[in-house]
């Protein structure tokens, strides 16, 4: 089991995410309660990241929604950094 640690920055984004795809919600809590147990799982489409965005991973909310984060492994920590569309994040 992995801790979810959440960055000022990512709980200001959530918040923001949250008001603007309301329908989403429900969506991204099974997402944070999947990166808890197991960040790894492949219906997450964790992947490393490239170019400014090097040294940081992403997972998929959806089709064209990301969350930025990086993985702390020998002390079991997800470190969620970001989250938005595709092209707000990798711009």
């Amino acid at each position: 089991m992995y801790t979810l640690v959440w960055t000022p920055a990512f709980t200001r984004a959530a918040e923001k995410f949250a008001q603007r795809h309301p329908d989403l919600r429900v969506k991204l809590a099974a997402v944070l309660r999947d990166l808890e147990s197991d960040p790894f799982q492949p219906h997450l489409k964790y992947h490393p990241l490239r170019d400014k965005l090097k040294g940081f991973q992403a997972v998929s909310v959806t089709y064209s929604h990301r969350i930025i984060l990086t993985i702390e492994s020998t002390e079991q920590k997800v470190v969620l950094l970001d989250i938005g569309s595709h092209d707000e994040m990798y711009r």
